[in-house]
Formats: C-alpha cells, sequence, structure tokens
C-alpha cells in the first residue's frame, strides 16, 4: 500500500481555505553586496 492517505485531505473544507495570492509576494534574493556584508558579520563573530 504505497499509495499516500488522501481521507484527511479529501475531508477538509475548500471553502474555507484562503486564496493565496502568489503574484504579490516574490522572493527576491539578495545583492552580491548583501551577502558579502553578510559574510563579513558572520565572520566577525
Amino acid at each position: 500500500s504505497d499509495k499516500s492517505d488522501l481521507s484527511e485531505v479529501e475531508k477538509s473544507d475548500r471553502p474555507k481555505l484562503k486564496k493565496t495570492n502568489t503574484k504579490k509576494k516574490k522572493n527576491v534574493l539578495p545583492s552580491k553586496v548583501t551577502i558579502q556584508q553578510e559574510k563579513e558579520c558572520a565572520e566577525m563573530q
């Protein structure tokens, strides 16, 4: 029985789930400067 148990998922209330807006939040990568500064801070400790 490799099949995962989906009974819990099927029971969940779909209308109650909040819609997540993925377009608004973008994971912005830090710039090279930020990375360099963090490296320097880490080395000082």
